[in-house]
């Protein structure tokens, strides 16, 4: 479902309030004299499923905190540590996204209304009970006071590699008392590409914008840690994941619940074509306007200057993407098609002279077609080729 950003304000001022009352509670220094009080200590993983806004497509991880005593100063605790809190009304947020400089920060808040917010979103909460000793959950206890401390709190987001997924499942590996050990998954080796682009698969403009920006790198297969950067792929790890310690194995899951269920998702239609209509709406404008061209023995100038200002606009952006923070951005073949270079031949072309730019086309199309059976292209993006193919001219 669509989220207003007005609302999404509202909710992240709220959580930023109740970061000062929940504190208290986390930051507590409670002496471990005996291990018996974390008895009543239940520590999981919560997973969320997507929902329609555009940054929870992904889906979302969390930790949970919850004394399950019915008596005593800390009696029914219950807090849930999510380490995606951020500010989308924040100056330049999605350009500073785009480039790798965004940055998160772990924000503890009451389980009851982290439930309520994904239960009003439609999104379902999956809760997996981690089977932890109570030394280790003394160890998580110091962790999570630890990151809750101002210089640490806040992090430098990246999505493929540091996110919301991998740093609650690096706190619980670094707390365990032994090693955890994740069951492979037979013949699963996608891409970061493919794995995003399932999470976007009914949002065709969002894989584009996802295909256009990301490279080459984003092609290569990827092991199970990497795949782990999804909520829904962590989720599966630790359901068949074990703790290995001392000689013996124990699940490191010892039970799953669903606290909030899937409800009902308003889903608000995307532009009404998709790229590839797009690219061959203009493919067919760009052979019909050569025809008029071929008949009235003219050039429409006008036509080259457009394309040319469309190509190079957005060339400027996949080639500042070579300087973004983003390791799977920095080497994209799709420049080859999309550079800044055409931007630099518009004043020659407006004023009717010859350019060497028609015959360099030519020749970064080739090298581009070529490219592609390195790298998936955005969709529609050779019929793009085609299209500017048909400006050139002898």
């Amino acid at each position: 479902m669509k989220q207003k950003n007005s609302f999404f304000s509202r909710f992240f001022l709220l959580v930023l309030g109740l970061l000062s009352t929940t504190q208290v509670i986390a930051n507590v220094n409670i002496q471990p004299e005996n291990l018996e009080k974390y008895d009543s200590i239940e520590v999981s993983l919560l997973t969320c499923s997507p929902h329609e806004e555009i940054y929870s497509l992904y889906g979302h991880t969390a930790l949970r905190w919850h004394d399950l005593h019915q008596s005593g100063p800390f009696a029914g605790t219950d807090i849930a540590f999510n380490w995606g809190i951020f500010n989308f009304n924040k100056p330049y947020f999605v350009l500073r996204f785009v480039f790798g400089l965004t940055d998160y920060e772990l924000g503890p808040m009451p389980f009851s209304y982290f439930c309520d917010y994904y239960e009003k979103w439609g999104s379902s909460v999956t809760e997996q009970v981690l089977n932890l000793t109570n030394e280790e959950k003394m160890k998580l206890e110091k962790a999570l006071q630890k990151n809750l401390q101002p210089e640490n709190r806040i992090y430098r987001y990246n999505y493929f590699y540091d996110n919301c997924s991998t740093r609650p499942r690096n706190i619980i590996e670094q707390c365990v008392n032994g090693k955890i050990e994740y069951a492979v998954r037979e013949q699963y080796t996608p891409s970061y590409r493919e794995m995003v682009s399932v999470c976007t698969r009914n949002h065709p403009w969002a894989t584009f914008g996802n295909d256009i920006l990301l490279g080459i790198k984003a092609d290569f297969k990827t092991t199970m840690r990497q795949q782990e950067f999804l909520p829904e792929n962590l989720l599966y790890d630790f359901d068949r994941a074990q703790i290995y310690a001392n000689g013996t194995y124990r699940p490191l899951v010892k039970e799953r619940r669903m606290p909030v269920t899937p409800g009902v998702q308003i889903i608000e239609n995307d532009f009404p074509f998709t790229p590839m209509e797009c690219a061959i709406i203009l493919l067919l404008l760009s052979l019909v306007l050569r025809g008029f061209e071929w008949k009235l023995k003219k050039v429409f100038i006008w036509w080259d200057v457009i394309l040319m200002l469309t190509q190079g606009l957005a060339g400027c952006i996949l080639f500042a993407m070579i300087f973004s923070q983003h390791p799977t951005t920095s080497l994209n073949l799709q420049i080859l098609l999309l550079n800044p270079l055409p931007l630099f031949f518009i004043p020659s072309v407006i004023r009717g002279k010859k350019t060497k730019w028609q015959k360099l086309l030519v020749v970064l199309i080739g090298l581009f077609i070529l490219g592609s059976l390195f790298q998936h292209y955005a969709e529609g993006l050779l019929i793009v080729a085609l299209s500017l193919l048909t400006r050139f001219r002898r």
